[in-house]
């Protein structure tokens, strides 16, 4: 009796998988996307930021100013304290540029699938906030040691931005690069029709990499 043959992987990425190829030039994006596809086969993937999200968006939602984040590094593992000490003094900056802590609210966020072309992208905002005048953000955090590029922060807002109805309606998209306690908002002179034109044959190359891949 032969083996059935295993599944084809259907091409997926995540905001931040994404984000990441475009970003890359030339072969790194085959290996990226290689990358991308090994892992999702063996179901491995571990986020080491999940006690840091839970510790801002407590000092978010109990107004407390920063207080939670300041004792996040003593209560995860040994190994991680040194990420985490890089990241809470950015993050504790971005807080307080919110304004008062009373002022400010946790606001709940759903996932969305974007479908570029026959890509999913499945947007994923980290929270959101609301601010006492009424306005909202979606927020989407940036981890890593070098600041997000033009091109990174241009993909994942207009991706977030295009599906907020869904994410929270009515709110603009923001990416805060944590490590520098900066919120990145869509440029004024950007043009969408241009971004989801370039987008689109990014993710037609994406899916034609993943399938080479196989």
């Amino acid at each position: 009796m032969t083996a059935p043959a295993s599944t084809p992987l259907t091409p997926y990425a995540t905001l931040l998988g994404f984000t990441r190829y475009v970003d890359r030039t030339g072969p790194t994006k085959a290996t990226f996307v290689g990358g991308l596809r090994k892992q999702r086969a063996s179901r491995s993937g571990f986020n080491p930021h999940g006690q840091f999200v839970k510790a801002l968006k407590a000092d978010i939602a109990f107004h407390t100013g920063g207080t939670h984040l300041a004792g996040v590094a003593d209560i995860v593992k040994p190994r991680w304290r040194p990420l985490y000490q890089a990241l809470v003094p950015g993050a504790t900056t971005w807080l307080r540029s919110l304004g008062e802590p009373t002022a400010v609210d946790l606001a709940q966020t759903r996932d969305a699938l974007a479908m570029l072309g026959d890509l999913p992208v499945k947007i994923n905002p980290h929270f959101g906030v609301r601010h006492a005048d009424g306005r909202a953000e979606a927020v989407r955090l940036h981890f890593d040691e070098t600041p997000p590029s033009e091109e990174s922060v241009l993909a994942t807002l207009h991706l977030m931005a295009r599906h907020m109805d869904a994410v929270l309606p009515h709110a603009e998209p923001v990416l805060v690069d944590v490590r520098r306690g900066l919120a990145h908002r869509m440029p004024t002179d950007a043009k969408p029709d241009q971004i989801e034109r370039w987008l689109s044959g990014e993710a037609a190359a994406f899916r034609a990499i993943w399938s080479t891949a196989a």
